[in-house]
């Protein structure tokens, strides 16, 4: 039975009410009074000079009140980790989409036509669209201007822990492969979409749904060439993320900026659906080279990588997913000998970043595909060969990671056990097979800011005895508002009714780093805890005075704080607020949480290396599937998903995250990839782009293995990330259990199965 009364409740979401009537409202549903639309002209090609702007009729025509290209801009390099990035094109564009001037008017359909009178002559280049092509000594450099990029190599991450050679002279078995994942796109409902506005004093406010309000004040901040102080940045209600809305800033924010500035009135700027896929930051694509040594007992001896991740025309947050894929699922077993080199391109196609999973899903493809096939080899089941292998509690892995919680081993039992996987596998019906895979991730990331990791929030009781809840981390409709709620009931013996979360604002707010790394629910959570509590001492403090007693004997109890385990000797906390707050001048009883992680939690060194996080999920999810040899189609008859997600705080909003988390990782395995053709998108809208719809979702099973950490808040970790990160390789091992083929490129379409069929048949002959 649990110890707590809100903490492990079911709780809708706080916010339901708002969104399911539409008084919620997000980016793209504010206005404000005199208010211009912004719209961007994009380039037709994927790399070309610009020869020459002529903005003059635009600039004409009536109703339209500014004309941008990148000389009205600062001219200042941004991005978060290379300066290679400018709002407006100035000398080259590199990719189909990339923004060489903008427009303010008084409606968007005015802005709309006043692009199409903007006329920009182009000297076309050669595009670079092969990353393995790009990396050649004769390769076209995509950013001349960066003297220290050679090869179009943005960045390269290379290291050796143990001695893979000794590893390998060590194997039974050695296996190599190459895997290959593609660019998916976030498909949040609501487009990325911003208002600007300029006040007196030369500061910039913005009303934006965004992941990380704080750190994109930094970038736009730098963009802009001002000081932090002098962006507000007010996060609405966020129409999905996904990462998509994370740290790197969309180039609209600058130039809504200097248009409102130029204009003196707000301007508003909304992508369309087709500009969110043109110019949106989709997941990562990369080449994996994988080798992996294995002795016959199944136990790992060696791994040793080489990624090519394709970061396109500029680098945003892909340096960051590039280290996850090159690192994270190195803690996953035991792991220890490593080799590996990872490499992020250059090309002229649209630039990548955050997406759920960050870097992860690509590298567990490979990895949880290849332990399948070595288990083949071995004749041993999927599931006893990752169970030999599995990180457990107590374990320092190969990459510095302290392992204070892990029910890895756990998971895959249950998994095994919900799916009747014993008797499934291998066993089923022709055509029908059942796969597994596993997942490590993190529950927050130090090393993002230079100075910290961790938390702080602010809770405040009025007169009346309500409270208010103020975080610098945000809600972007993960449910961290409902989380931080229960929170606060728990520990302050209030309904929830009487708590409020206030949505983020970074002139009021206290600075957080936001939603990213699956670090809201342990960092936000463990700072809300610590400003409850502080807040209920201060209520004791007050009441002790006004009921005579020693603080330490209080409790709230039925909105009243009494004396334990005492009827008489008690006040109703509404009158204790009120009298607390009109003796200290009219100043609310106030609680402040500050959190900062534990010393053992450390930035990692220039190899990654180091204990990057308080806790660390882990997870398996099952999957079994039907294949249609004559179609090539996969019916996915269930997926069981077993996640170590410490405690969970809400089991409602849970299950929701790890359904979600299922639903696009059935997209990332089978449906979703951009279509190219010589550097241009073929479909960039939701009618070309096959996203699993609610009659793809499969049916699905969800268990929670609850093993505790001792730095998370009441033993809770991160878990919205891990929910995706194994059901693709979940899926094509069940393929390959079900047919007896292996596809290393995803998604897995009928097309590549029944190839695969072919080449199966025609081997035999």
């Amino acid at each position: 039975m649990s110890p707590y009364s809100m903490v492990g409740k079911k709780m809708p979401a706080i916010d339901n009410r708002e969104k399911v009537t539409g008084r919620a409202k997000f980016g793209m549903d504010l206005n404000l009074p005199g208010m211009l639309w912004g719209k961007v002209k994009r380039s037709p090609l994927p790399f070309a000079r610009i020869r020459r702007i002529d903005k003059s009729r635009a600039e004409k025509m009536i109703g339209v009140k500014a004309v941008l290209t990148a000389e009205d801009m600062p001219g200042i390099p941004y991005g978060t980790y290379l300066p290679d990035e400018l709002p407006l094109a100035k000398d080259w564009v590199r990719y189909v989409g990339d923004g060489v001037a903008a427009v303010a008017a008084i409606d968007e359909e005015t802005a709309e036509e006043a692009l199409e009178l903007i006329d920009v002559e182009y000297e076309e280049l050669p595009p670079v669209l092969d990353p393995e092509a790009a990396m050649l000594p004769d390769a076209p450099p995509i950013h001349p201007e960066l003297a220290n990029i050679k090869n179009n190599i943005a960045y390269r991450l290379a290291y050796t822990r143990g001695n893979p050679d000794q590893g390998f002279s060590e194997a039974d078995l050695i296996l190599e492969d190459r895997y290959f994942t593609p660019e998916t796109h976030h498909a949040y409902l609501e487009p990325q979409a911003c208002i600007a506005q300029f006040d007196s004093a030369g500061k910039v406010t913005y009303y934006a749904s965004l992941q990380s309000p704080f750190n994109a004040r930094k970038l736009i901040a730098r963009s802009l060439g001002l000081p932090e102080h002098q962006v507000r940045l007010i996060q609405t209600y966020v129409g999905g993320g996904f990462g998509g809305k994370a740290s790197a800033i969309q180039p609209l924010y600058p130039i809504s900026a200097v248009l409102a500035k130029k204009t003196g009135r707000p301007v508003k700027m909304v992508n369309t659906r087709q500009e969110d896929f043109m110019t949106g930051r989709p997941r990562l694509p990369e080449i994996i080279d994988l080798k992996m040594g294995f002795r016959k007992n199944g136990e790992i001896t060696a791994k040793e990588v080489r990624i090519i991740g394709e970061g396109g025309a500029y680098a945003g947050m892909s340096p960051a997913t590039l280290i996850v894929s090159a690192t994270r699922s190195g803690s996953l077993y035991r792991f220890r000998n490593i080799r590996m080199d990872a490499k992020l391109v250059y090309t002229n196609k649209i630039a990548k970043g955050a997406f759920r999973g960050f870097g992860n899903p690509q590298m567990h493809f490979a990895l949880e595909s290849m332990l399948d096939d070595a288990a083949a080899r071995l004749a041993m089941d999927p599931m006893e060969l990752r169970l030999k292998n599995a990180t457990q509690v107590g374990d320092v892995t190969a990459h510095g990671w302290i392992i204070n919680s892990c029910g890895l081993s756990d998971s895959i039992r249950r998994a095994a056990e919900a799916s009747r996987w014993t008797e499934k596998r291998g066993k089923g019906k022709k055509n029908r097979g059942i796969g597994m895979a596993c997942l490590i991730h993190v529950s927050s990331k130090m090393g993002m800011h230079p100075l910290f990791d961790g938390s702080s929030a602010t809770i405040t009781m009025n007169e009346h005895g309500k409270v208010k809840i103020l975080s610098g981390e945000g809600d972007i409709g993960q449910g961290a508002s409902t989380l931080f709620t229960q929170i606060a009931s728990e520990e302050l013996g209030i309904p929830p009714e009487d708590i409020q979360v206030l949505l983020l604002d970074t002139d009021v707010a206290p600075v957080c780093l936001g939603a990213f790394a699956s670090r809201v629910t342990a960092m936000g959570g463990n700072a809300v805890k610590m400003a409850a509590v502080n807040l209920r001492e201060e209520i004791f403090k007050a009441a002790a005075e006004q009921i005579e007693a020693n603080p330490l004997d209080l409790e709230i109890r039925e909105g009243k704080v009494r004396v334990k385990g005492s009827l008489d000797k008690a006040c109703p906390l509404n009158e204790v607020a009120y009298k607390a707050v009109f003796q200290r001048g009219g100043g609310l009883l106030t609680g402040i949480g500050n959190y900062t992680v534990p010393d053992w939690v450390v930035a990692p060194d220039a190899t990654q290396y180091g204990n990057i996080s308080i806790a660390y999920p882990f997870g398996t999810q099952v999957a079994e599937v039907e294949v249609d040899r004559e179609t090539g189609k996969v019916e996915i008859l269930g997926i069981w998903a077993a996640h170590d997600l410490g405690r969970a705080i809400n089991p409602l909003t849970a299950e929701g995250q790890i359904e979600g988390g299922v639903v696009q990782g059935v997209g990332f395995a089978l449906t979703e990839q951009y279509v190219w053709k010589d550097g241009r998108m073929l479909n960039p809208n939701f009618h070309d782009y096959r996203l699993p719809t609610f009659m793809d979702a499969p049916p699905m099973s969800v268990i929670f293995i609850e093993a505790l950490d001792p730095a998370g808040p009441y033993g809770a970790k991160g878990l919205a990330e891990p929910a995706l990160i194994p059901t693709a390789p979940a899926i094509t091992n069940a393929i390959y259990d079900a047919i007896g083929v292996r596809i290393k490129d995803l998604p897995v379409t009928p097309e590549k199965i029944l190839r695969a069929l072919r080449g199966l048949e025609e081997g035999k002959r």
